[in-house]
């Protein structure tokens, strides 16, 4: 392997521990539990003190490495919270003392809510710990699709944990909502049961899906574009507001782009992909949503036990990763709204037996919701005084 430096290489600032690789829900449309990479079968249920002080270590040796300012440490599964408070605590506890004083941490943890209590608040209050809950829209959309694994609904106990969560004391951990698109709900009526809890921002995340395995409603006609209207609908309703309720990141971002900012999401624009993955038994992966494409996808066959995580930047997957538009498909670099789009979600573009070298499945939606959030910013512009 090549020496690699700070000046060569986008070093990683974001690390998503796999605290907990199995789940108490068992959502239909789950990219982990649904898609066929069945990998998460033969790893620990729980994240062992070893790996985590093993992981530690080693993001401690990367931010030394590459002289980082600031790190972002996300807790994930599965459903990480089935660790319990006292495990949670003491892999902030261990994260936080490895890192060099001169990088500022940030943690995270992103839950299905159902599982939220005091116990819990409290350690995130002492650790600083930011939540991300999952919810899809109005109780009953939730229910149609995040089910316990006895078939029961998860909105009752999950808005539970979001009334402790979002209550004036704990209210400042509270890092927004994520849901999950299905087109065949109202979208202004999931917009709304979104905001009634003032979530800082949402994430409307399109369900993974590809070439070969193709998303709800996304037929093959370039013609069609469901996810791009049924969130257009939502764009006009937030943009027109005399008073924005919440962030969108999807929204934001595209309109960030659209000003000349380098947005860094997964979703959309250039910016080089800067987050790796450690699973509950050390291995370390690509960013997880990648399994949507086939078994094995994320995979890098490396781990924390015998290399450092500078040894991941030099991997084919990441290399290309962190290119930009040189891994695109040739019709999206011809694009004229490349920057913006940047090919969309990796795992989106997936084909089988031509790789990711093609363009997003939702192509025709992102086209469409770029040009229409430009126009309006236009507009706008053309009306202010």
């Amino acid at each position: 392997m090549n020496q690699l430096t700070a000046q060569t290489v986008v070093p990683f600032n974001e690390f998503v521990l796999k605290v907990h690789s199995r789940c108490n829900l068992a959502c239909d449309y789950c990219y982990l539990y649904q898609s066929g990479d069945d990998s998460w079968r033969g790893r620990p249920r729980v994240m062992s003190d070893e790996v985590v002080a093993r992981a530690a270590d080693r993001m401690a040796e990367h931010a030394r490495t590459f002289a980082l300012d600031r790190m972002h440490v996300v807790l994930h599964g599965g459903e990480p919270l089935l660790v319990g408070p006292a495990v949670i605590e003491r892999i902030a506890d261990r994260v936080s003392s490895a890192l060099p004083t001169s990088t500022a941490l940030s943690l995270g943890v992103q839950t299905n809510g159902t599982l939220l209590d005091a116990r819990f608040l409290d350690i995130f209050s002492r650790w600083g710990i930011k939540v991300g809950v999952s919810l899809d829209g109005t109780d009953a959309d939730h229910d149609g699709h995040r089910r316990h694994h006895h078939g029961g609904g998860s909105i009752t106990r999950l808005a539970d944990g979001l009334a402790l969560l979002t209550q004036p004391a704990t209210r400042h951990l509270f890092s927004g909502l994520l849901c999950t698109i299905d087109v065949t709900h109202d979208p202004l009526d999931t917009y709304r049961a979104l905001v009634r809890h003032q979530p800082p921002v949402v994430d409307f995340l399109l369900p993974h899906g590809n070439w070969t395995r193709r998303p709800p409603h996304r037929g093959a006609s370039s013609r069609e574009t469901p996810y791009a209207d049924w969130l257009l609908k939502i764009f006009d309703h937030w943009f027109d507001a005399p008073e924005r309720r919440t962030g969108v990141r999807l929204f934001e971002s595209i309109m960030g782009l659209l000003l000349g900012d380098d947005v860094a999401t997964d979703s959309v624009g250039q910016a080089p992909c800067r987050t790796l993955v450690i699973e509950t038994d050390g291995s370390l992966e690509q960013i997880d949503s990648l399994k949507s494409a086939y078994p094995g996808a994320a995979a890098l066959g490396l781990n924390v036990h015998d290399h450092p995580l500078r040894a991941a930047l030099s991997h084919p997957a990441i290399v290309a990763g962190q290119n930009g538009p040189t891994a695109l498909a040739a019709e999206c670099r011809a694009c004229p709204i490349v920057r913006i789009c940047g090919g969309g979600m990796l795992a989106h573009r997936y084909r089988a037996g031509h790789g990711f070298s093609n363009p997003s499945v939702y192509g025709p939606d992102l086209w469409k919701i770029i040009h229409h959030i430009r126009g309006r910013m236009l507009d706008a512009l053309r009306e202010s005084p």
